[in-house]
């Protein structure tokens, strides 16, 4: 019996999944972080090994090598990344170099969410990117570049310009805004100039400045024209990335799949219908799409791609109730 190995491996968690040669899934496990970037190489090979042998202990299969391997991991872009990650794969023995797959987890989350079909997607959570792969297997990535430069329309994003146009209302560079009073009563802060503090002198973490998203989005249904204002431009930021992708992969003259990942667009309609009507402008054809299958599992499927395995439609309707 041929298994394959799927690894989700991200700055808070890492997941395993190993499905045999037909695609069912055998068992499933969990570890700690593996993004190297920040707990480093040997931790994040340690709670790789933790998730799969999770994985392998539900499965009850032994410690032999996997027919192949994927690892979808955040932070992971570079060939260097790439080498290292492999890396992992050989030292705990579960795939030789030559059948261990490695891309970042935008790949996987695609692979998932469109149950390996091609098309785009778009992630918008504490930060964004977009990545798309096309019917030839080539693929592209725009924007994700990090919140220091980029991550644009994502929480962070929102949560900086929130702050933003709080203090610009307050100077009076901008009109008067429910941000402003949102943005104190979040940081929990008597007046304006208090902002300095959780700023600069205890600076606020990125997945807390994200948190301070939903405070534009509210006010946004409020009719708020200065959250309206940035929720437009953040939607048409992740458009531009949309189209960027399409363009690139030579798929903006056809139907294009987009399956929407991350937390911003749990908003429903308030996030969903901006974004779609700022990527009518791009494309003249798309459909949008809610994940089909966990990123997990996507990283599974395409370590049975990588021997040949395309799990059949049963199988896969099968696998979202694992998700």
């Amino acid at each position: 019996m041929q298994i394959v190995l799927g690894i989700d491996g991200g700055g808070s968690s890492t997941r395993a999944v190993i499905l045999d040669g037909e695609g069912n899934l055998l068992g499933s496990g969990q570890g700690g972080p593996s993004n190297y970037n920040s707990v480093g190489l040997a931790q994040a090979q340690l709670h790789v090994a933790e998730a799969v042998d999770a994985a392998r202990r539900q499965a009850g299969l032994d410690q032999r090598p996997f027919d192949a391997a994927f690892f979808g991991m955040a932070g992971v872009v570079s060939p260097l990344d790439h080498e290292r990650i492999r890396s992992i794969a050989v030292n705990l023995n579960l795939a030789s170099a030559e059948r261990t797959g490695v891309d970042h987890d935008c790949r996987i989350a695609l692979a998932g969410g469109l149950s390996g079909r091609p098309g785009i997607v778009q992630i918008a959570g504490t930060g964004s990117s977009t990545f798309g792969v096309n019917a030839q297997g080539e693929g592209w990535r725009s924007g994700g570049w990090g919140h220091l430069i980029s991550d644009e329309g994502s929480g962070y994003w929102l949560g900086i310009q929130a702050m933003q146009a709080a203090v610009a209302a307050y100077d009076g560079r901008l009109p008067a805004t429910l941000l402003e009073k949102s943005v104190l009563d979040f940081l929990q802060l008597k007046e304006m100039n208090d902002i300095f503090q959780p700023l600069y002198v205890n600076p606020l973490e990125k997945h807390e400045i994200a948190r301070l998203a939903p405070l534009v989005l509210h006010a946004a249904e409020e009719g708020d024209a200065v959250a309206l204002q940035l929720l437009a431009r953040g939607v048409d930021l992740l458009a531009d990335c949309v189209a960027a992708v399409a363009h690139r992969l030579r798929m903006d003259a056809d139907t294009v799949e987009i399956v929407l990942v991350g937390g911003l667009f749990q908003a429903g309609d308030l996030f969903v219908k901006p974004f779609a009507e700022a990527v009518a402008k791009h494309l003249p054809s798309f459909r949008l799409f809610w994940p089909e299958l966990s990123p997990t599992l996507g990283a599974g499927v395409l370590a049975l791609e990588m021997i040949g395995v395309r799990p059949s439609a049963e199988t896969l309707k099968r696998l979202t109730i694992f998700d």
